[in-house]
């Protein structure tokens, strides 16, 4: 039985989501770290290497900038990790697979029920549907404050695309078009991005031939849905072997 969980970020909008989940689901919330004042009845550590020492499960929502020294800190540390942070670069998520060499982590970059089913789709329906007939798009809008564009979520959608069509999304990525771009390219994922207002997600997958439209779309109303799946990750990933694992592992899909 895990015994306590720790919130790196904790006194954020996200990180107090995540303590009352914890709470909610009957867990023991053994503290958190943040770059501001704590919050009220909850045990402040001094950093992040005394959090992972003195919990069983750090979750992590803070930001890219620090995703290769959580990856170092909380690995020695010996506590698993549940990483929901998005934007990272190829060098983070590099840091982020040596983590899952050391200790259980789950990383995923969206921890919704329903986004995590999206992609298992999304997968699916891109293996069915051939590139040369089908042309894949992605849009997704978010809030005016949201630091990252395409969403974390919008590249894990293309991602789906991409294993389904057995490519590398690097290689067929287009995005930011403007101006005089000439014709699609056959096979390509497109992404859009839109922002403004305080929308907490919306995302759309839409496959487009020349005689049909498939759309596959998600809407977050409250950002509860990823604090609640983020909790329910934590309480899965404790006393797992060591490894790297998805929110698809957490729900029992198959890949």
């Amino acid at each position: 039985m895990i015994k306590g969980i720790g919130i790196a970020g904790i006194a954020g909008r996200m990180g107090q989501l995540l303590a009352e989940e914890t709470l909610a689901a009957g867990l023991k919330l053994v503290g958190g770290v943040d770059r501001v004042a704590g919050t009220n009845g909850v045990t402040m550590f001094k950093d992040i290497s005394a959090l992972a020492e003195a919990c069983d499960v750090v979750v992590d929502f803070t930001h890219a900038s620090t995703a290769q020294s959580h990856a170092v800190t909380i690995a020695a540390g010996g506590a698993a990790w549940v990483l929901g942070t998005t934007g990272l670069s190829a060098e983070d998520e590099a840091a982020v697979a040596a983590a899952g060499k050391r200790v259980p982590v789950v990383y995923a970059p969206n921890y919704s029920a329903g986004v995590t089913l999206l992609m298992a789709l999304a997968e699916r329906m891109a293996a069915a549907l051939p590139a040369e007939s089908y042309d894949a798009e992605i849009l997704e809008m978010h809030h005016r404050q949201k630091v990252d564009a395409p969403s974390g979520t919008a590249v894990g959608l293309g991602r789906a695309v991409a294993r389904g069509r057995g490519v590398r999304l690097e290689d067929v990525t287009e995005s930011g078009r403007d101006g005089h771009t000439g014709a699609r390219k056959t096979g390509a994922i497109g992404f859009a991005a839109l922002r403004g207002g305080q929308v907490v997600g919306e995302h759309s997958l839409l496959f487009a031939s020349g005689t049909e439209h498939i759309t596959l779309s998600h809407r977050a109303f409250d950002r509860r849905a990823f604090a609640t799946g983020a909790i329910r990750a934590a309480g899965w990933v404790y006393g797992k072997p060591i490894g790297l694992y998805g929110m698809t592992d957490v729900l029992g899909l198959i890949s």
